[in-house]
């Protein structure tokens, strides 16, 4: 195990070095840069401003520069944000991001499983179709656009207007913005974690219902220990390896995946920062928001793998 962890690692390395290569050069080559904004400064000005970032510099140059603060840990100043440096913001920003993937993704899983389960034991009834449809909607249908319409229809439409649903009789008045109480928390939550609760229920469906038909669920029925016992004990154990295969990158794209979300309801994450530094031609810090998603995703994908070994006890890394 130790030994595949370390090859694991020392993988990662040349992944996040592609990373930061293509993405220093990608960012350079769009048109602007990062003080063109500024109308009133004149040419002088804004050349010392370039000459303060290094950035009159040939860009091979740039990038060894850059490169070598990466190994320090040091992704360099902001060029918005000017009291604060890359790391700080990452820092500030990424509880936030955290608290709400790692709430959205717990919400989808318990849904995902459950829906998924169901739809697998009543498979092509009404419920099942039911399901499978929603999860297509879900799959298909944006988080920008449902994002906006629950705010349309949770918080601001009235309680007699004709587009309001009847589930918003509970939740109507719901904050459109913000973070931190529990009520600011609903609808951002419920609309990071419908397009994952849909793929979720459609994986663990087609799995739930390929683990039913295997010879040692066929086994267990046949003994007569239940229909409960037979599926929480035998048949949901096979039937959830697609999905914990799933839930690692989507955990992470779920983390890096809020910035619709924290745009659309005002949230202080990671997603804000880099909305606002890709406008503004911040090159640090996309730059260090996209380092930082890279390792976040390889981490999620290695635990992952060895949450494999866990819930298989065939898998084995040796």
């Amino acid at each position: 195990m130790l030994r595949y962890v370390l090859r694991r690692l020392l993988i990662a390395v040349p992944t996040l070095l592609a990373i930061i290569t293509i993405s220093f050069f990608m960012i350079r080559v769009a048109p602007g840069g990062p003080f063109d904004s500024n109308r009133k400064a004149t040419p002088e000005v804004l050349a010392n401003l370039n000459r303060s970032f290094h950035l009159d510099e040939p860009l091979v140059k740039q990038y060894g520069r850059y490169l070598w603060g990466v190994l320090h840990l040091d992704f360099g100043p902001s060029f918005k944000y000017r009291d604060y440096t890359v790391s700080e913001l990452i820092l500030r920003g990424f509880p936030v991001s955290l608290e709400i993937g790692l709430c959205s993704i717990a919400v989808a899983t318990i849904f995902g499983i459950g829906l998924g389960t169901i739809a697998a034991l009543r498979q092509n009834s009404i419920l099942d179709h039911t399901v499978m449809t929603l999860g297509m909607a879900g799959v298909a249908v944006p988080t920008f656009v449902t994002a906006p319409v629950m705010q349309l229809l949770l918080s601001v439409v009235p309680h007699d207007h004709p587009l309001h649903l009847p589930f918003g009789v509970v939740f109507s008045g719901l904050p459109t913005a913000g973070w931190g109480d529990w009520d600011q928390m609903i609808l951002p939550i419920a609309a990071l974690s419908l397009p994952t609760i849909a793929v979720i229920a459609r994986l663990t469906r087609g799995s739930m219902i390929e683990s039913l038909r295997s010879n040692h669920v066929r086994t267990a029925r046949a003994k007569g220990i239940g229909m409960r016992r037979t599926v929480l004990h035998h048949a949901l154990i096979g039937g959830l390896l697609p999905t914990l295969a799933f839930l690692g990158p989507a955990t992470a794209d779920v983390i890096t995946g809020s910035l619709v979300i924290e745009r659309v309801f005002g949230i202080p994450g990671i997603g804000r920062f880099f909305v606002e530094a890709a406008s503004n031609r911040d090159y640090t810090l996309v730059m260090g928001t996209v380092i930082f998603y890279g390792g976040l995703i390889i981490f999620a994908n290695l635990i992952v793998d060895l949450a494999y070994s866990v819930v298989d006890p065939k898998v084995r890394y040796d």
